[in-house]
């Protein structure tokens, strides 16, 4: 038989999957099904009234055997159920029919009806299901009332043509039918109504079972009847069917037990999935707070199917779901208001054994459990209770709590202990797992040192703003950070840029999204503003941001830059993406650095600077190879003598589209961009091959090669210089490395070792630009140079401003104290060379001796600008030619 009005929480449905997730009933489907188990109460008992005028009593002897015995046989079938599973129905199958059929054939119908509703009502108090009184004492009624009047209605209507055996097997397969009737009956009162095809399909099912139940009654009553010592051949079977039963129980319980843990996995794993993508992801507060609502609701269909599964009155999930430390409690069963409500102790937090190492789980009754125990019990209404903490790799993640089972008398046993270990390590995994994915998701957007968004989390953010409207970038860079790592250390540069990012939260409000992308530089989203409005907000964020930085007992000063685009484009450029956008910021923050309040707004212009040097970095390396770049030099003289000792190389570009572009425009950009070492190896290979034309027709000129940082942090450089010397026969001493002491002290760890290296193999090295970096006693004590250069602008302020006179006195003097070379740059008349040969400066460079040459022009210079006779050109003692310029 298949049961329903057992237990009022049944579901029939094949479309609902299980578990059945807790739906409340409204208030008014309760009335609904009250004024139905009343009926079928009243109609029970009217059915069964007139039964019992159709078949008087009559008294026998044998019934004060009989009806205990039919009593004791409903209630063990009872008891003995199997729960299957079928394409999502739940279904509960009983053997009533086998004790129904035998009291058919024996008893009266009062006598089989006070069995029943004994049974019945007995076992529901056991279960402590009785909830439901009225509607299950009136479908007892009609289980018994209805067979009795089939067999009565087939015995009158067939008489001595059928035997009276197949009459009560027709009556008792009806009762099966009847109580099937009512269940679909009852859930279409509660409002889970069943379509009429799942309606006739139970219907046909439950006929089977019923029909298969009944031949079984039958035949066991027949054959302990009418068979000597029947009863004990009954009695073997009964024994091998009830063993054979408690086999299969057991493996449908396995097979139910695995269903359901896959069940419970499953729906933690996708709890984890929704996220709060609509929410700022720059306010954690909210994100958190939404987030544990969100998992607490998504954890309610865990607690029913691990209620339903252990067939527990109620099962309380206590889970720290809050990262802040809160406790969170979920109730499925019985009794959900109430401990909602309840504020008290929990088991959680009162428990001892929680305390305690392990994952065991723990079997509590009220009557010998502590105190504490047993008042946490009472406090719940419940009389045995099953607690197994949930423990995560270093703490303690929460606890479940299951209050009494209701379909066996024997409460709890072994199985469901396993079982809900095992559930509860599964639960502790999954929750481990969660909050691992979640620190990683949170680590893949944000920054590790400000908390901030990253890039990557600052664009996703960017691109669902812009799907649903306009926007604006702020860009913000902060200066003299890399000033404050270098004097004060790493560390206190980091502590600045967590106090930078602290203060554009609180300028901007913890709703606006801010992100860190690289070491100084931030970005904002503002969503719905104007240019102007970004205008005014980049302003005064740019102001409040460069406000001095207290740390400690210091205070240092920054200074920030901001530059902002739109979203909504302008006239004649196109829509563009979150990466178009923030390249335009980039843009525009550059341009901020050129003007004087710091703020500079995106206009299409600044893209074609962009374009421009994107265009050169691209194209560089082909320049090299076709021949577009060029190496020009500028001839160098010694004073007094006006001897040409050298010249220095220049690197020169004629670009196809640009023209003939200065090195400030493209150099930078190749240094910036890695492609500064191919530039200089060009340089070098094309210096060392004129040095070598010149040695092999007596001229013995040096050239100088500007190095970059780059080139002073590769480890390899001297060696790759040291065969390139052997590779063109030249010797060290004729080639001059110069370089700038910000080069230098950008990385001295890494570069002092490589301009040591470069000092061994006998090259000449050369300070540049001396006069505007970190020059000082100190730093020239520590290069190991030969040669100091005068910056021009100190030169060409000689003859109108006498403190760059002295600066440069000051630095030839300087020089010489050291035992170094002197060069002055930039000499462009009689007066600056006079000057420098009464300073007695060693060489002079500059458009007085001439502009940088190409290689052809460069040669008819050597030859033209000297002269022919035996006194100006003559060999020097080492037998070379020394040219002199006129």
């Amino acid at each position: 038989m298949i049961e329903h009005h057992r237990s009022s929480g049944a579901t029939v449905d094949s479309e609902v999957p299980r578990p059945p997730v807790r739906s409340e009933v409204s208030p008014r489907r309760r009335r609904i099904f009250a004024v139905f188990s009343a009926a079928v109460l009243g109609t029970g008992a009217l059915v069964s009234v007139v039964t019992s005028w159709l078949f008087p009593f009559r008294y026998e002897p044998d019934l004060l055997v009989i009806g205990p015995l039919l009593a004791a046989g409903f209630l063990l079938v009872e008891q003995l159920t199997i729960d299957v599973d079928a394409k999502r129905v739940g279904w509960t199958i009983s053997f009533t029919e086998i004790p129904l059929i035998v009291g058919l054939l024996t008893a009266p119908f009062e006598v089989v009806l006070a069995a029943n509703l004994v049974a019945g009502l007995v076992a529901q108090v056991g279960k402590r299901a009785a909830t439901h009184v009225s509607y299950n004492a009136g479908v007892l009624c009609w289980e018994i009332a209805v067979p009795f009047l089939v067999a009565g209605a087939c015995g009158n209507l067939f008489g001595d043509t059928v035997p009276g055996w197949l009459c009560a097997g027709i009556g008792a397969v009806s009762s099966s039918l009847i109580s099937c009737g009512c269940a679909v009956a009852a859930l279409s009162a509660l409002g889970n109504g069943m379509r009429p095809s799942a309606g006739l399909l139970l219907g046909g099912r439950t006929f089977v079972v019923g029909l298969l139940n009944t031949s079984i009654g039958l035949a066991g009553y027949e054959l302990a009847v009418n068979t000597r010592w029947g009863w004990a051949l009954v009695t073997v079977v009964g024994v091998g069917v009830l063993a054979l039963y408690r086999a299969y129980s057991g493996l449908l319980r396995e097979q139910r037990d695995l269903e359901a843990l896959s069940d419970v996995s499953l729906r933690v794993a996708r709890s984890g999935q929704h996220t709060t993508r609509n929410l700022p992801a720059s306010d954690t507060s909210a994100v958190s707070a939404i987030g544990e609502r969100v998992s607490v609701e998504e954890w309610e269909p865990v607690a029913e199917r691990i209620r339903e599964q252990l067939n527990a009155t109620r099962v309380v999930l206590r889970l720290s779901l809050d990262p802040r430390g809160g406790v969170s409690t979920l109730v499925a069963g019985a009794g959900q208001e109430e401990e909602t409500a309840t504020d008290g102790a929990t088991l959680l937090r009162e428990c001892p054994l929680l305390q305690l190492p392990g994952t065991h789980v723990r079997s509590f009754r009220r009557g010998d459990a502590p105190e504490e125990i047993s008042r946490a019990l009472r406090l719940r209404g419940a009389h045995e209770a099953l607690v197994v903490p949930l423990r995560g790799t270093n703490q303690l993640l929460g606890a479940i709590e299951v209050h009494d089972r209701v379909s066996r008398w024997r409460g709890f046993g072994r199985a469901d202990i396993r079982l809900l270990h095992t559930l509860a390590s599964h639960l502790a995994t999954a929750m481990d797992n969660r909050r691992l994915l979640a620190r990683l998701r949170h680590d893949a957007y944000h920054d590790p040192l400000t908390g901030l968004l990253n890039r990557t989390g600052f664009r996703q953010m960017a691109a669902e703003a812009l799907d649903t409207g306009t926007a604006v970038v702020l860009r913000i860079d902060l200066e003299l950070l890399t000033t404050v790592s270098e004097a004060l250390g790493y560390a206190w540069g980091d502590r600045m840029i967590v106090a930078a990012g602290r203060r554009m939260r609180e300028y901007l409000g913890g709703h606006v999204p801010v992100a860190r992308l690289e070491a100084n530089s931030f970005a904002v989203l503002l969503g719905g503003h104007t240019e102007e409005q970004a205008a005014e907000i980049a302003t005064g964020l740019r102001e409040f941001v460069a406000e001095p930085y207290p740390l400690d007992r210091l205070v240092v000063e920054a200074t920030a830059f901001v530059g902002y685009v739109s979203s909504v484009p302008a006239e004649d450029e196109s829509e563009g993406d979150v990466d178009v956008l923030l390249q335009r910021a980039d843009v525009a923050v550059r341009a901020a650095r050129n003007g004087e309040d710091g703020v500079r707004g995106y206009v299409p212009s600044m893209g074609q600077i962009f374009l421009r040097r994107f265009q050169l970095v691209t194209q560089f390396r082909h320049a090299l190879e076709s021949g577009q770049v060029e190496v020009h030099y500028q001839p160098k003289v010694a004073l007094p003598s006006r001897r040409v000792v050298g010249a220095e190389a220049l690197v020169r570009w004629s670009h196809p589209e640009y023209g003939r572009l200065s090195p400030d425009e493209f150099v930078p950009v190749v240094e910036a961009t890695g492609l500064v070492d191919a530039l200089t190896s060009f340089v070098l290979e094309r210096a060392l091959g004129r040095i070598r034309g010149w040695l092999d027709r007596g001229l013995r000129l040096s050239v100088a090669v500007n190095l970059s940082v780059r080139n002073l942090a590769d480890e390899t450089f001297p060696e790759r210089v040291r065969e390139a010397f052997e590779r063109h026969g030249v010797p060290p001493e004729l080639v001059t490395f110069e370089l700038t002491e910000s080069s230098v002290m950008a990385d001295p760890d890494r570069s002092l070792p490589v301009l040591r290296r470069l000092r061994a193999l006998g090259v000449v090295l050369a300070v540049d630009d001396f006069g505007t970096g970190y020059s000082s006693l100190a730093y020239l004590r520590q290069l190991p140079v030969d040669e100091v250069k005068i910056d021009k602008s100190f030169v060409l302020g000689m003859g109108t401003d006498l403190s760059d006179m002295a600066v440069v006195r000051s630095i030839v003097e300087l020089g010489h104290s050291l035992e170094l070379s002197v060069v002055a740059e930039g000499v462009e008349d009689d007066a600056a060379r006079d000057q420098l040969v009464r300073m007695c400066c060693d060489t002079a460079q500059g458009y007085l001796i001439s502009r940088p040459l190409s290689e052809d022009r460069f040669e008819a210079w050597l030859w033209a600008r000297t002269s022919g006779t035996s006194h100006d050109r003559r060999n020097d003692d080492s037998g070379e030619t020394a040219l002199h310029v006129i």
